[in-house]
């Protein structure tokens, strides 16, 4: 609470980005959509879908983080409340905060599944970063059931998970650094992609 409350502009900063970060996601899955729709309109829709369930997830999630700060401020309304008893609010708010991004996590892996499917079958991007961000699909879904079952072993399984999430970075630097040039496709093309 005290740490909150010496570095309140930080700590609303911090949820500014969550939220800034989240609502750039759904720019990042409708140009994924647009590159890839070609490769399979299925795959695609579903990727956008599965991005798209997370992002409500995490702003909700951020409603924790604001409840710890008004706890931490220590607003009128909530003078009934003992200072020991206001801050052990906020550090419940902020343990649901990190749970609420332990939920989130289930959905940051299985959008993977067709975005490296896609990758994988696109033949203008390497098969090899279809294979890794598959990889990190399964990463963060195991992640996010160490989290709920065995919360104990969640660090570890953290740790031992970067090499596999690592191939979200390597897809992102691929497509700044190299690009993406899917080849232009006719209607005919277009129906088959759909299927």
């Amino acid at each position: 609470a005290n740490n909150i409350a010496a570095s309140e502009t930080l700590f609303r900063l911090g949820i500014a980005c969550n939220l800034i970060c989240q609502a750039g996601f759904i720019f990042v899955a409708l140009a994924l959509y647009d590159l890839l729709m070609g490769v399979n309109k299925r795959h695609a829709s579903l990727m956008v879908t599965l991005i798209v369930v997370s992002i409500p997830m995490a702003f909700l999630n951020e409603l924790n983080a604001i409840a710890a700060l008004v706890l931490v401020r220590g607003a009128d309304f909530i003078s009934v409340f003992e200072k020991p008893q206001r801050d052990a609010l906020a550090m419940l708010f902020l343990n649901l905060h990190g749970r609420g991004f332990v939920v989130a996590e289930i959905f940051w892996g299985l959008w993977l599944f067709p975005l490296g499917l896609l990758v994988y079958r696109s033949r203008f991007l390497p098969r090899f970063l279809g294979v890794w961000l598959a990889l990190a699909g399964f990463a963060w879904v195991i992640l996010s059931l160490t989290g709920l079952l065995l919360p104990q072993y969640a660090d570890k399984v953290y740790t031992y998970s970067q090499p596999a999430i690592i191939g979200e970075i390597a897809f992102m630097l691929w497509l700044v650094i190299k690009g993406a040039k899917p080849p232009a496709l006719d209607g005919k093309a277009l129906s088959s992609a759909a299927a």
